[in-house]
C-alpha cells in the first residue's frame, strides 16, 4: 500500500509554500441556525496576529461559513476543527451492520442526503437514522464500547499526544460527534470546489482546507495539559508569540472559540512550510481515502 510520506515528499516543498493566508474556524454542531460557538480567524504572511472575521449576522451560522468560504479563491489555507470521518480502518465499516458507503467522499454525500436538519445540522443522524452506534447517556450501556478511534487518533495518542474524542461519543463539553458529522454536510459542499488534504492532493493554487485539532496548536504554544483554554488578553500574546505573531488586537469578549481560532490560525501559518506535517509517516492511501488525517500529527 502506498505510503503518503514517500509520494508526498517527492513533490510536497514545490507546492506548500504558495499560501498566503491562513485561517481557522472553530467549529459546532448545535441545533439551530446561529452558534455562538463558531469563530472564523484569518491572517495574512509575516508576523500580524490573525483577526477575527465577522459574522454576516450577530452569529454565524454553519451554512454562512460555506458560502465565505465558497467566495474565496486566492491561495489560502484554512483548517477546521472537527473530524472530517469516522474510523474505518479498525472494524471495517464506519458503522458495522449498516450498508453506507466505505470512502469518506461518498460517505459525506449519504451524511448530508439523509440529514434534514436547519443549517446543515447532523444531529437527527446520531438521534434517529444510526441511533445504535452512538452513546447519548447511560441508556446506551458501557460508554467503553463505543470508543473506537481513526488510525491517526490511535497513533496521537500513542505519541503522547493525549487521549482524543471519537465521533462515537455525544456526551459532554468535550464532544466532537454531532460537530463532526455536521462538519461532513459541510465538506460535501464545499468539497466539490475546493480540496481537501489527504483526500485530495496539496493543491497548486486557490483555497486548500485541512483538519485540525486547536490543542495541537495549544501545546505547540507550551500551554500545558488541560489548562490550554484561552480567556484574557495577556495569555494570548504569550501564546501568539511562540509562532513569533505580533499582539492581537483586543477582543469584546474572550471565549475559548475566539482565541483557539486566533491562536491555531498563527499556528497554521508557522508551520505551514513543514513537508512534515503534509507527509505523515502512517498516513497510507487507504488512510487518505477513508479516515483522513489531523494536520500536525505527524
Amino acid at each position: 500500500m502506498d505510503n503518503i510520506a514517500d509520494i508526498a515528499q517527492q513533490n510536497v516543498g514545490a507546492k506548500i509554500g504558495h499560501f498566503t493566508r491562513f485561517a481557522c474556524v472553530d467549529w459546532s454542531g448545535a441545533k439551530g441556525d446561529a452558534h455562538a460557538g463558531i469563530a472564523l480567524a484569518i491572517c495574512e504572511p509575516g508576523n500580524a496576529s490573525p483577526v477575527l472575521v465577522a459574522p454576516p449576522r450577530r452569529y454565524w451560522s454553519r451554512q454562512a461559513i460555506a458560502d465565505w468560504l465558497l467566495a474565496q479563491n486566492d491561495n489560502l489555507l484554512i483548517g477546521f476543527d472537527f473530524s472530517f470521518a469516522p474510523p474505518l480502518i479498525a472494524r471495517g465499516s464506519y458503522l458495522p451492520g449498516d450498508d453506507v458507503p466505505a470512502d469518506a467522499r461518498t460517505f459525506w454525500g449519504y451524511v448530508d442526503g439523509i440529514c434534514d436538519d436547519p443549517d446543515l445540522g447532523a444531529a437527527s443522524f446520531l438521534e434517529r437514522h444510526h441511533r445504535r452506534h452512538f452513546y447519548l447517556g447511560a441508556i446506551d450501556g458501557v460508554k467503553a464500547q463505543y470508543m473506537h478511534f481513526r488510525q491517526c487518533e490511535m497513533h496521537y495518542n500513542a505519541s503522547g499526544g493525549g487521549k482524543p474524542s471519537t465521533v462515537y461519543d455525544a456526551i459532554g463539553a468535550a464532544q466532537v460527534a454531532k460537530a463532526s458529522f455536521a462538519g461532513m454536510r459541510l465538506l460535501h459542499q464545499v468539497g466539490q470546489h475546493i480540496p481537501i488534504w489527504p483526500f485530495d492532493p496539496i493543491s497548486s493554487s486557490g483555497p486548500q482546507i485541512v483538519e485540525i485539532y486547536t490543542q495541537i496548536a495549544a501545546r505547540a504554544a507550551g500551554l500545558r495539559k488541560g489548562l490550554s483554554k484561552i480567556r484574557d488578553a495577556k495569555s494570548l500574546d504569550g501564546a501568539l508569540a511562540a509562532f513569533n505573531s505580533e499582539p492581537h488586537k483586543p477582543l469584546t469578549k474572550y471565549s475559548d472559540h475566539a482565541t483557539d481560532a486566533i491562536l491555531t490560525a498563527a499556528w497554521l501559518r508557522y508551520v505551514s512550510r513543514n513537508p512534515d506535517y503534509w507527509a505523515p509517516t502512517q498516513l497510507n492511501s487507504r488512510i487518505a481515502a477513508t479516515e483522513g488525517w489531523t494536520f500536525g500529527v505527524v
